[in-house]
């Protein structure tokens, strides 16, 4: 992003980049508790965030690890005692929205691991390091991964513990339980579900927060 701060709390049609998703998952049907894992040079000005928005819904605030995998196991641990399943979203997909959230959160009762996903519309190419192509895998079995990614909570919990002791270093928790040998489902996920990277990824969100609140 080139930013001098946490591309988080960029401006965003008025808002910090985090409060659309937070105010996503305060509108979710089905989103009862709310973990923002980050590092606590950010907490002061997160927990602003949050008080600004009003929302209902507890939230609490849950020290990042050096990677991905390492700050989900430290939000697994924080969960309330009583939850039973659980999304992780990348709170830089600030575009998902409520209906995402809940559509996923209805997957949980009929698998116990999802991640929400689009069908690739380009043609992909498998590319050797010199530069060549290798091969065109076929485009009608490519999804593009998103998030929210859903999972039971004891399983999921079980197959960060099977990680660690085994040192596996995994992109994300779908990796991590298809390591451990459990069935991984697609979840249809949203087109405007982007990530976003770089100033024109901004640019995007902000035309399509535009066009979606008119």
């Amino acid at each position: 992003m080139g930013s001098d701060r946490n591309k988080l709390l960029l401006d965003l049609l008025g808002k910090p980049l985090i409060a659309w998703t937070l105010l996503a998952a305060e509108a979710s049907h089905t989103i009862q508790w709310v973990g923002i894992i980050g590092q606590p040079i950010d907490w002061e000005d997160f927990k602003a965030i949050v008080h600004s928005l009003n929302l209902t819904k507890p939230v609490q605030f849950i020290q990042g690890g050096a990677t991905r995998q390492e700050s989900v196991y430290n939000g697994l641990q924080a969960l309330p005692i009583e939850a039973d399943h659980v999304l992780i979203h990348d709170g830089a997909r600030c575009l998902a929205t409520p209906e995402l959230f809940d559509r996923c959160s209805a997957a949980l009762q009929s698998c116990d691991g999802f991640i929400a996903a689009v069908p690739v519309k380009d043609t992909i190419k498998v590319v050797k390091t010199t530069g060549v192509i290798e091969s065109t895998p076929d485009r009608s079995q490519l999804w593009a991964a998103q998030t929210p990614q859903g999972f039971s909570v004891p399983r999921l919990k079980k197959c960060h513990q099977e990680g660690r002791q085994n040192g596996w270093e995994v992109t994300d928790d779908a990796a991590l339980f298809e390591q451990c040998g459990l069935p991984v489902q697609i979840v249809e996920g949203e087109e405007t579900n982007l990530k976003v990277t770089t100033p024109v990824d901004l640019a995007i969100a902000e035309f399509i927060l535009r066009q979606r609140f008119g």
